[in-house]
């Protein structure tokens, strides 16, 4: 075992299994099994974990903690959907494991961080969840807001590790502007960060200035370039809306759009592939998206009638976002020219200051506003991405 230190955080590098293929990919809780849990030996374990925690066998880290050798798991915590990722609610209840009889104490519910009396029989706080690689998906928030929590109370806090499922390498901003911090966006970060949770961890603990012990079990065989399709890991929906890699791939562009009164798609077969209202005319979006040459990506015009979510059982006018070429591909960039085009054709009836709340940055909401072009906005939206770049440089583990 290598450990390196970084200021106050240890990040272990848990070798002796090495996998050159791809698709060999081990998460962190593969790791800590092969290496027989014995970084936890003799500790009262608080897990924040969902349906997305699961070795490669599809076992759940709940039953392998449970029945590890000499680990005491007392605690089990859940995020947003719960934990069984299945709720899309507002407000979440405690309840219980019927295979532990654990309590699960919800932290999408009266409190987003783990109270004194949720952590009274925890040494370790341990966070297992598959994130998606975008600024305001809230498991980074749920996973910054324990970390908070362990350290105001003297608690290890360990990371099990996962890949980014949409890479490592593509980041793109616009960066959160200072005071615009909220549950949606937790740090000062680009939209898509191109970072695992684990690096994301390591980066939160340094830059808060934490006073925490802080462990990750980083994933072994994964490369930064590497798309969830090429690990070998089972696709499990991290949400209840987000059911593919295409879907994932997509996210950081057309979720920015959801604050807005848009539908992205929630109540359909295919969330954040499609989105429309009952004022838009399909063929005229479509068109002007098409003639933009955007790369990678091609617009359907289409009618559909969401069920849920916003204009729920109204007849919509929109389009089928459809990727070409993932190499290519550019979500932000997407995303911004829909903006803008939205802007453009329905200036009367879109309405984009509600954008904001996700997308964290005045100036680049200005541009959009003002009808700039998609260009000019992805360049506005550039601002502060060299000082992230060399900020993240730090805390990156894989190659």
């Amino acid at each position: 075992m290598i450990r390196l230190t970084h200021v106050f955080a240890f990040v272990v590098l848990l070798t002796g299994f090495a996998c050159s293929a791809a698709d060999s990919v081990m998460c962190g809780i593969d790791v800590l099994q092969q290496n027989g849990f014995r970084q936890l030996t003799g500790q009262r374990i608080g897990l924040i974990t969902n349906h997305t925690g699961l070795n490669r066998g599809g076992v759940n880290t709940v039953k392998l903690l449970h029945d590890a050798p000499n680990v005491s798991l007392t605690a089990l915590f859940s995020p947003e959907h719960g934990f069984e990722g299945r709720l899309d609610i507002s407000n979440i209840d405690d309840a219980a494991d019927q295979a532990t009889g654990l309590k699960i104490f919800s932290l999408y519910g009266k409190t987003r961080r783990p109270t004194t009396t949720m952590l009274n029989n925890v040494d370790t706080l341990i966070f297992d969840i598959q994130d998606i690689g975008a600024r305001f998906y809230t498991y980074v928030s749920t996973m910054g807001e324990a970390m908070h929590a362990a350290a105001e109370h003297g608690k290890r806090f360990v990371v099990l590790d996962r890949p980014n499922p949409i890479n490592g390498v593509d980041v793109a901003g616009p960066m959160l502007d200072a005071g615009e911090e909220s549950f949606v966006g937790f740090h000062h970060l680009p939209v898509r960060h191109g970072m695992t949770i684990g690096e994301l961890a390591l980066m939160i603990h340094s830059e808060l200035k934490l006073d925490l012990e802080l462990e990750v079990i980083r994933c072994d065989g994964w490369k930064r370039n590497t798309l969830w399709d090429a690990t070998g890991l089972v696709w499990v929906n991290p949400s209840p809306n987000m059911r593919c890699l295409t879907q994932a791939l997509l996210y950081p562009g057309i979720g920015l759009i959801e604050t807005t009164n848009i539908s992205v798609g929630r109540g359909t077969d295919t969330p954040f592939e499609v989105l429309g209202a009952p004022w838009i005319q399909p063929r005229e979006l479509a068109g002007a998206l098409n003639a933009h040459g955007f790369p990678g990506v091609a617009f359907v015009p289409i009618r559909y009638t969401p069920s849920s979510s916003k204009h729920a059982n109204l007849p919509c006018g929109g389009i089928n976002i459809v990727i070409t070429d993932r190499e290519q591909f550019r979500p932000l960039l997407t995303g911004f020219g829909i903006s803008v085009e939205l802007q453009r054709l329905y200036p009367d009836d879109w309405k984009g200051k509600d954008a904001m709340r996700l997308l964290g940055n005045r100036r680049t909401l200005d541009a959009i506003l003002a009808g700039q072009s998609a260009d000019k906005v992805k360049q506005t939206a550039t601002a502060g991405l060299p000082q992230f770049l060399k900020r993240r440089q730090t805390f990156l583990l894989y190659d």
